[in-house]
């Protein structure tokens, strides 16, 4: 299955669902979880969809992760600051925001790293040994 076809899925499945459940809250009244479990399927779309950029060979790692941030920019950055989690009164706090979204993108894509691109193969390596 091509990259393409792979993100479309895997975006569009959470995405389907959540934003269903999201109508189905705000036809009842609910609006404020109705924008929150609609912010959390465009999270969840957005990152599962972008995960594909990791399976393409013959780009680098930094130019994976560096695709990978850009569409995390456009997408989850946007559902944070319209999911009503946070305050946003003022300068500092979409400024905070967005610590908050680099921050815990770049502990995710460490742990990520760590398991994916140094304890697996590891693992594989010394499976391969035996």
């Amino acid at each position: 299955m091509s990259p393409q076809r792979l993100g479309l899925i895997l975006a569009g499945v959470p995405l389907l669902i959540l934003g269903a459940i999201a109508v189905m809250l705000a036809v009842q009244g609910d609006s404020i979880n109705a924008r929150s479990t609609f912010a959390v399927g465009v999270i969840i779309a957005a990152t599962s969809g972008a995960s594909v950029v990791y399976q393409v060979d013959r780009w680098t790692l930094q130019i994976q992760s560096l695709i990978h941030f850009v569409i995390m920019l456009c997408t989850v950055l946007p559902a944070l600051y319209l999911s009503g989690w946070f305050v946003l009164n003022g300068p500092l706090d979409y400024l905070s925001t967005f610590g908050i979204f680099l921050i815990t993108g770049a502990v995710l894509w460490t742990f990520f790293y760590l398991i994916f691109g140094i304890i697996q193969p590891r693992i594989q390596a010394k499976r391969l040994r035996n």
